[in-house]
Parts: C-alpha cells; sequence; structure tokens
C-alpha cells in the first residue's frame, strides 16, 4: 500500500468514525449507504401502538409486497412510560417484537426516536406526568426536561444495542430520528430553541448507534445529522450541505379528519406524481405517511388490513419502476432537457449505471407530445414516465392500470344483537370517590388523563322569593371551559351541551336552567377529545371548566359560582367484558343523541371491482432485458380483476372495449364498442377469484375502429365462495 494509500485509508477511517461509528451505514450526497452500496429507499409508516401484534407480521409483508424497504414508526414515550421510572414494553408496546417482526420479512427499519413525536398522539407521545415535573418548559433549552428527554432517549437506544437491532450490529434499523419538526418551534423559542436542537443532535450522536440519525423540517441541523422534508410535495427540498442525501421522511398520503370537517383524499396519481418528482430531481428515500393507521392509510385500509386499491397496485408498479432505474439514479446527475413549455426530461446516464429517464408534463389541462431521443411520447397531463433505459416507458403516474375495489358494508347476525340503554344518574355519583376544592381545578391536573371526563358538581340555594318562580323567565347559566366539550346537568337532568373545535378549544356555554326553591344540584360533564399534541408550549395548556361560571337571571341579578365549593369525579364504571366487535355506529352521535337500537354488526366485503386499462398502458414486463442476445417477449398490457380470498367473481356488470365513457360505477358504451366485450370478460373470469384478459383485437373479436387509441374497462361483482356455490 503506498502513502497516497495509506492517506486514503486512513481518512475513511477517520470519516466513518465521526460520522457513523462504523461503516455499515454511511451517507453521501446521493444516497444513504448499506454496507458500500447506495440505495434508493421506498419506506412505510406503520405505528406498532395503532395495532395489535398479531397484526404486524401481516402489515409488514403487504408493505414488503408492496415494493417498500423500510418500515418506519415512532417511539411512544407516554406508552412506554406511563409513570416516572415505570416502564412498559408489552402487547401493542412490545418495540423489540415489533422491529424483529420487520427485520424476519427482511426489511430495515426507521426508528424515530424524538422523543417528541406529535404522530396525531395524545400529548405528542409525551407521559403526562412529564408536565408535572417542577421548573420544566417542553422542547426547549431547559434543564430538566433535557434530563428527562436524554433519559428516555437513551433507555431505548440501550435496549436496541442490547437486542443487536442496529444496523452495525447486523440488525435492521438503518437510521435513528431525534426531535421531530422542530424548525418553526426552533425559531419561535429563538436563541433557547437553537441551543436546545445542537443540544440533542449533540446528545444523540454520542449514544454511538452507528447508523445516521436524521432531524425532518430542521433546516438547520448540524452535522452530521441529516435535515428532511416533510410535506405533500418535497421537490422542492435541497439538504442544508451538499453532502448530505434528499430525503423525504412523511410523503403525506392525505389528511386525518376532523370531526364535523372536510374528509381529505388525495388521488393516487397525484401521489405518484409527487414521488416520481422527488426521485426524478435526485431524491433517494421516500416515506409514506401513513400506511397503516385506520382508515387514514394509503397502502391497508380498515383494523383487518385490508388492501387499498387503487392505490396499493399503482404505488407497488410505481416502486418497481423507480428499482429498474436505481443503479443510473446513484450513479450519476441528471441532465435535464426542455422538451416542450412545461415538459422536460431528467436523463441518468453514466457508464457504470447505464441509463434512465423522468419525462414529466407539468401541465395540469393538456397531454403534450414530446420528442425524446428520436422517438415520440405522449404524456398524460399532470403525470411523469419512467424509462429505465431511456427508451421504453414502464410507468406512467397517471395512468392507473390497477383494479378499483368498491367496499360495502354487510350487516352480520342482527338476531344475536340485543341492546340496553340507561341513563346514569348524576345524582349516584359516589361521594366517596369525589374530591372537594373551593375554586375550578384544571381538569388534566385531576384526571392525569386517566380520563377523558370530569364532572365539576356543585350546589346553588334558590330564594322561594325570586321572581323567575313566579312565571318570570328562567335564569341563565353561562359557564367558560377551555374545551372540548361540556354537557351541564341540573338536578339530574340534561340542560344543554356545548362544544369547541380544533382551531379553538375556548367555548361558551350559554342557556336556560330549571331551577327550583331551595337546594339545586348543578353536575357539568367536562370531555377533553385528547390533549394537545403540537404548539409551544402545549404543556401550559388548560383544559376543563375554568370560569367563569355565572348564574344571570336572579334577584341579585348575578350570581358568580366560580368561587364556591366544587366536587369531583373522574371515573364512572364502564361495562363488563373485553372482546372487540365491529360495530355500524352509524346511528349514534358523537357527544349527544343516537338510537342504539340501530346499532349493528358489520363485516366489510369487496363487493364491486373495476379496472380501466389502454391498450398502450404502458408495463414493467415490456422493459427490455437482453438475455442470451434475444430480447423478451414484447407484453400486451392486461386487464386484471382480482376479488378477496373466499369471494370469486359472479357477475359482469359492464365491459367495453372501445372508447367507454364513465368511472367505476357509472361505465356507459362510447362511439366505439366492441360487441364480444361482455362475453370475452364473461368467459375468462365468471367462477375465479381473479382473471386477466390481454388486451388485443384477436380476444375481443376484432378492432371495432382502426387508429383510435382505444381502452378496456370492466365492472365485476364479486359474491363469497360457499354463496357463489348455494345459488349454482
Amino acid at each position: 500500500m503506498g502513502r497516497k494509500d495509506c492517506l486514503f485509508f486512513t481518512w475513511v477511517l477517520v470519516f466513518c468514525f465521526v460520522w457513523v461509528g462504523e461503516c455499515g451505514v454511511t451517507y453521501d450526497r446521493k444516497a444513504i449507504i448499506i454496507n458500500g452500496q447506495r440505495r434508493i429507499l421506498m419506506s412505510g409508516s406503520i405505528h406498532y401502538p395503532r395495532s395489535t401484534p398479531d397484526m404486524w407480521e401481516g402489515l409488514v409483508q403487504k408493505a414488503k409486497d408492496g415494493g417498500l424497504d423500510v418500515i418506519q414508526t415512532y417511539v411512544f414515550w407516554n406508552g412506554h412510560e406511563p409513570s416516572p421510572g415505570v416502564y412498559n414494553f408489552e402487547g401493542q408496546y412490545d418495540l423489540v417484537r415489533f422491529i424483529k417482526t420487520v427485520q424476519n420479512a427482511g426489511l430495515y427499519v426507521h426508528l424515530r426516536i424524538g422523543p417528541y413525536i406529535c404522530a396525531e398522539w395524545n400529548f405528542g407521545g409525551f407521559p403526562v406526568w412529564l408536565k408535572y415535573v417542577p421548573g420544566i418548559s417542553f422542547r426547549t433549552d431547559n434543564g430538566p426536561f433535557k434530563a428527562a428527554m436524554q433519559g428516555f432517549t437513551q433507555k431505548i437506544v440501550q435496549m436496541m444495542k442490547s437486542e443487536s437491532l442496529f444496523e452495525s450490529q447486523g440488525g435492521p434499523i438503518i437510521l435513528s430520528q431525534i426531535e421531530n419538526e422542530y424548525g418553526p418551534e426552533s425559531r419561535a423559542f429563538g436563541s433557547a430553541g437553537h441551543n436546545y436542537m445542537t443540544w440533542a443532535a449533540k446528545m444523540a450522536n454520542s449514544l454511538g448507534t452507528g447508523v445516521p440519525w436524521v432531524m425532518c423540517k430542521e433546516d438547520d441541523a448540524p452535522d452530521p445529522v441529516i435535515n428532511a422534508c416533510n410535506g405533500f410535495y418535497c421537490d422542492y427540498f435541497t439538504p442544508n450541505k451538499p453532502y448530505k442525501p434528499t430525503m423525504w421522511t412523511e410523503a403525506w398520503s392525505g389528511w386525518f379528519t376532523e370531526f364535523g370537517g372536510t374528509v381529505h383524499k388525495r388521488p393516487v396519481e397525484d401521489l405518484a406524481f409527487a414521488v416520481a418528482r422527488f426521485v426524478q430531481k435526485g431524491g433517494s428515500f421516500v416515506n409514506y405517511y401513513m400506511i397503516f393507521m385506520l382508515e387514514n392509510a394509503y397502502f391497508l385500509t380498515n383494523l383487518a388490513g385490508l388492501i387499498r386499491e387503487p392505490k396499493y397496485g399503482h404505488l407497488r408498479d410505481l416502486h418497481k419502476a423507480i428499482k429498474l432505474s436505481e443503479k443510473a439514479l446513484v450513479n450519476a446527475d441528471a441532465t435535464i432537457t426542455s422538451l416542450g413549455s412545461y415538459q422536460q426530461a431528467h436523463v441518468y446516464s453514466s457508464e457504470a449505471g447505464g441509463c434512465a429517464a423522468f419525462l414529466a408534463n407539468f401541465n395540469t389541462n393538456s397531454y403534450a407530445k414530446v420528442l425524446f431521443n428520436n422517438m415520440h411520447y405522449d404524456l398524460p397531463p399532470w403525470s411523469i414516465s419512467i424509462l429505465p433505459d431511456c427508451r421504453n416507458v414502464v410507468f406512467n403516474t397517471a395512468k392507473v392500470g390497477v383494479q378499483t375495489s368498491q367496499m360495502q358494508m354487510l350487516t352480520e347476525n342482527d338476531q344475536l344483537l340485543s341492546w340496553e340503554t340507561y341513563d346514569e344518574e348524576v345524582a349516584s355519583l359516589s361521594d366517596s370517590s369525589t374530591i372537594t376544592a373551593v375554586g375550578l381545578l384544571e381538569q388534566v391536573n385531576v384526571t392525569r388523563d386517566t380520563s377523558d371526563y370530569l364532572w365539576y358538581m356543585t350546589s346553588v340555594d334558590i330564594s322561594p322569593s325570586e321572581a323567575f318562580l313566579r312565571g318570570g323567565q328562567s335564569p341563565s347559566l353561562v359557564v367558560q371551559s377551555s374545551g372540548h366539550a361540556l354537557h351541564v346537568f341540573i338536578n339530574g337532568q340534561l340542560a344543554g351541551s356545548s362544544y369547541g373545535s380544533s382551531k379553538n378549544r375556548d367555548f361558551t356555554y350559554n342557556g336556560n336552567v330549571n331551577l327550583r326553591a331551595g337546594t339545586n344540584r348543578i353536575a357539568l360533564l367536562s370531555v377533553a377529545v385528547g390533549l394537545p399534541n403540537v404548539g409551544t408550549h402545549f404543556e401550559t395548556w388548560n383544559t376543563g371548566v375554568l370560569g367563569p361560571v355565572v348564574l344571570h337571571g336572579l334577584n341579585e341579578g348575578r350570581r358568580d359560582l366560580s368561587w364556591q365549593k366544587w366536587s369531583y369525579q373522574a371515573h364512572f364504571d364502564a361495562p363488563q367484558g373485553n372482546e372487540p366487535l365491529a360495530l355500524d355506529m352509524g346511528s349514534m352521535g358523537k357527544e349527544l343523541g343516537g338510537d342504539a337500537s340501530k346499532i349493528s354488526l358489520m363485516k366489510r366485503s369487496v363487493s364491486t371491482v373495476c379496472a380501466d386499462v389502454s391498450e398502450r398502458h404502458p408495463t414493467l414486463q415490456n422493459f427490455h432485458i437482453e438475455s442470451e442476445g434475444k430480447s423478451e417477449e414484447v407484453h400486451r398490457p392486461k386487464v386484471h380483476l382480482h376479488c378477496a380470498n373466499g369471494q370469486s367473481i359472479s357477475a359482469i356488470n359492464f365491459a367495453s372495449f372501445g372508447t367507454p365513457l364513465g368511472t367505476c360505477g357509472s361505465f356507459k358504451q362510447g362511439a366505439c364498442h366492441s360487441a364480444s366485450s361482455h362475453s370475452t370478460l364473461e368467459k375468462r373470469c365468471i367462477g375465479q377469484q381473479k382473471c386477466a384478459v390481454a388486451i388485443t383485437t384477436n380476444n375481443f373479436g376484432g378492432d371495432p375502429c382502426p387508429n383510435v387509441l382505444k381502452r378496456v374497462v370492466v365492472e365485476a361483482v364479486c359474491t363469497s365462495t360457499s354463496q357463489s356455490n348455494s345459488q349454482g
């Protein structure tokens, strides 16, 4: 080894030591490097406490089958340390088991320790007891907070090390995250925020995990921490140093729904476009947030883990196309060429990686025909075509070739359900379980988040001489609350309710109350719909009835009840049993009202599947690979139908090869239609769980309209196999 070689070897050793401790996982400006190999990594978020251990294997396998390389999860401090020094790593909080499940599937892990996580999770993942540590101030340069945060971070890192779960130990964890989306808070806190952020980065790196640390939405993340992007689109994002990879830690596949608010949906065409655009511009790590989170998911839907089409299949094909281009992407820089006013080509070409191209049309309304490498390509509006060999299109973000599934909720065993309703007597609340204090107490300080409910109870004496008792207007009760909802009971009877919103938790209840001469009991049931999980100093935000509580319309004018004696109760009896049920609760209200007799046990079933595929639909099978001097046979696009397990295709409601119109559930024939469309699909698909029919003129009885681009659309009915057999 010459002197120059020795110097290079020494530099590599220093580089590995300074950046990640060992050479198992490093990075450069192009990508994360695992065991010396640059990787384009596709990831998805699955939060282990949001499912059960028995579900983990199936969820992870579906993620793998969908083309993902990495599973990303937060670590949930409030679940793991419910009280100081008392830890829980059992059941849904068995973090080690979850990570080993991912490892057994052959996938990597991005562990977002935080320990602040936001995550649409109560209190942002912080345990409530943290709020009451003397002198604490969350997420800033504060000694008590930093001590608690460091203690939990060290606890998790040591647990991972003891189980050899970091990649540097042969485990699946290739990345860790410290803090979470701290940029806005850092700016709000000023120098104290910057000091805290740099301390957190230094603390994390001192733990010697052997893998890189990430900070998302933190533009000034200090070396060697990688700063990353979160959002609906991240093609604008550039890391803060030229030697760091371009990472997207949260590609938002939708948005959560607020009660009474808009239901947000993101078409898969737009999500695929955003991901392809990010990779086209040099991005090498994309994480979908979330791939499993009840109904707010991109890959999977409800707790049964049902695949959601067409998102699952379309993105699976996107991932395959990106992987075909991986070698070129990690070994070359893009050459950008204009193909028109709104059209571009990004070409990655090198001797080491071959050639891959992304052809983009940014026009949101119009198709474009472009000339690239002496060939013509049709680009739909707002789309990107991927050419892993700079010649053949294997995927276009706007052309969805996988089926669409329509779900149906079916009543199951109604005769087994018997419901009883009862009104809880406010007067029956046990005195032994109440506390009494002068004045109104903050709700979380009383409940410590062991319950979402807190009763505020007091009494008020009404003189027989009050004018309203002799036909006057009833008094009104005005209650100021800091959230989130309130039910008012007078002498055991519901008098009214009120609630705030996610944007404004504070609200005022104002209603007339039916009081009688003598002692009247006022009971206010305050409901906290979760604790705040984001914002500056959210540990100081109050919840509950903080007053004033005032009676108006008495002979004396107004009477302030805020500083009289109040009794409090945070618990009441719940029904027995712990069996899980899937129920249709559509007849019930979120806070008030409802008809319990209409609650029914439901099962979710795929009833209808649809497909819509062009005869020129790009297919991965058409990507030519030279094998023994011969190209693979060119494959025609196919229309695919697939029912769920235990089901088969029982009917074809609609089929057309030509120029059909409409969407799934409302298809109709266009000006061009093959008369044999229906019989062709029936012959190939009836009685099958899945079928595939190549889109060729031979299969559909000839060409119904030569020189016209045609499509096949089909709507099929899926029926349980047992039901189909009994009908047969």
